[in-house]
């Protein structure tokens, strides 16, 4: 009897002991700080990633990226982009593309299998392609990310379906049809490996609404990145983003420049497209300094002034399709990379080009890069500090100013930007030729870039090919 009223009363300290442990696991758990939706304020100093889930690591998986992120709150970065998650369509898998495009099944079947088709085929918006890992791995990401102070938004594909998905089957009407009653793939392009959606049909929007308030409630996304989101009807998302925003606090980025987008509660943000065909096309000799400040001009004509703009020198269709940084930009790369900072709006890092990605990344099939932090870790790190700290460099709804330094010569660019009592000056020779500048300012700045002091008493200051300064007043 003795023995068992010991027992009991060791069961009984212990179970004691217990329930006092998992209480203080609780005041632990309780005490973790919980991510605050995203704000108005967050989008002024934000940079956004871009990530190319894929080709990001050999192994290609969420796991592999996930252990990075941490990392990345040293390039700034406040908001994930996801390249599509999504399930692939096996049906009309593409393994090329362009005009002359080929699917999967117009090579021999022992090379069938390394072509893995395009994210934007997608046959479930519900679902994680396998590829990539679980649908626990992808709560880990995004676990991760929140707990980094980072935010994660899904590459939504709005326009089109993979060919198999269960929409084909079971409603038919929800896709464009020809005269013959079949479906078509979108017009006037080569995604042959795609169904065109009917926005005309009702039920397939609030489907679509569905799909997407899925990821938003059960797995805890914030927001989306809407691909061609001009060629979706804007009645569509005058329907869809404020039964969304009701939801929770969302950002929506549109890889769209139409400013329409941009009104009334839409889109928070668009595509700077204008201003990196300029920066190309500088770069490559066939503009002149003058057309950047041209682009400016034409843009805060079109814009309203809270609309955020995404800034880049590269993403995944450019690097895949049009060339790297370094095809492009050549000795320009690391003026532009500093002037997608400086412009007004939210620069973007692509995957890789932290890393100094110098390949285009295979589209169809598996690629990766080296993880080697090189020179433009280093700059992007430096950019970033700039940005996350100094009014100046503002570029949300409430933006720094911008105006233009007259300097009257048409290869060097020059504005300053201001906020706050902050004024920051970016001066850029956009040239191959060494040349000297006037500036019209003066007193003593920091020279950001190099940590130095410049005094500028109003005479020229001499600027090798494409170099730049950042000025701190």
């Amino acid at each position: 009897m003795k023995k068992v009223i010991a027992l009991v009363f060791f069961m009984t300290i212990l179970a004691c002991k217990e329930e006092k442990k998992q209480e203080e696991v609780n005041t632990v758990s309780d005490e973790k700080e919980i991510l605050k939706p995203i704000s108005a304020s967050d989008l002024e100093t934000a940079v956004i990633y871009e990530a190319n889930i894929r080709q990001y690591s050999p192994e290609g998986t969420f796991e592999a990226f996930t252990k990075d992120i941490p990392q990345l709150k040293q390039l700034g970065i406040k908001v994930i982009w996801l390249m599509p998650v999504f399930p692939i369509s096996e049906t009309k898998r593409k393994a090329t593309g362009g005009e002359d495009s080929k699917f999967a099944t117009d090579f021999p079947e022992e090379e069938q299998d390394k072509y893995l088709g395009s994210y934007y085929a997608v046959s479930d918006f519900t679902k994680i392609n396998p590829e990539f890992g679980s649908i626990e791995d992808f709560r880990s990401l995004v676990n991760t990310a929140h707990d980094n102070g980072i935010y994660v938004i899904l590459d939504w594909v709005p326009n089109h379906t993979g060919w198999d998905h269960t929409w084909l089957k079971t409603n038919p009407e929800y896709y464009t049809q020809d005269d013959k009653g079949e479906v078509v793939h979108p017009e006037d392009t080569d995604w042959t490996d795609v169904a065109d959606l009917n926005y005309d049909n009702q039920e397939m929007r609030k489907e679509m609404i569905a799909d997407m308030t899925y990821w938003l409630t059960n797995e805890g996304v914030d927001g989306f990145r809407c691909d061609v989101a001009g060629s979706v009807p804007t009645n569509f998302w005058e329907q869809a983003i404020p039964e969304l925003r009701a939801k929770k606090d969302i950002f929506m980025l549109a890889e769209a420049w139409e400013p329409e987008l941009l009104k009334d509660g839409l889109f928070d943000m668009g595509y700077a497209w204008d201003g990196h065909h300029a920066m190309n096309k500088i770069a490559q000799g066939e503009e002149k300094a003058t057309a950047f400040i041209n682009y400016m001009k034409d843009r805060n004509e079109t814009y309203e002034s809270n609309n955020i703009l995404m800034n880049f020198v590269t993403n995944h269709d450019e690097n895949s399709w049009n060339g790297t940084i370094k095809e492009r930009m050549d000795n320009a790369s690391e003026t532009m990379t500093a002037l997608s900072y400086l412009t007004p709006g939210m620069p973007l890092i692509y995957s890789g080009q932290e890393y100094d990605l110098d390949h285009r990344l295979l589209f169809f099939e598996k690629d990766s890069f080296p993880h080697t932090k090189g020179n433009t870790w280093k700059l992007l790190e430096k950019l970033a500090k700039l940005k996350n700290t100094s009014s100046a460099l503002n570029g949300g709804k409430n933006p720094a100013s911008f105006e233009e330094i007259e300097v009257g010569n048409e290869n060097v660019l020059a504005f300053k930007r201001s906020k706050n009592g902050s004024t920051i000056i970016y001066v850029a020779n956009l040239s191959n030729e060494k040349l000297k500048t006037k500036l019209p300012q003066k007193g003593k700045y920091i020279d950001y870039m190099s940590n130095s002091t410049l005094e500028l008493n109003g005479d020229a200051i001499a600027l090798g090919p494409w170099e730049y300064k950042i000025l701190i007043e």
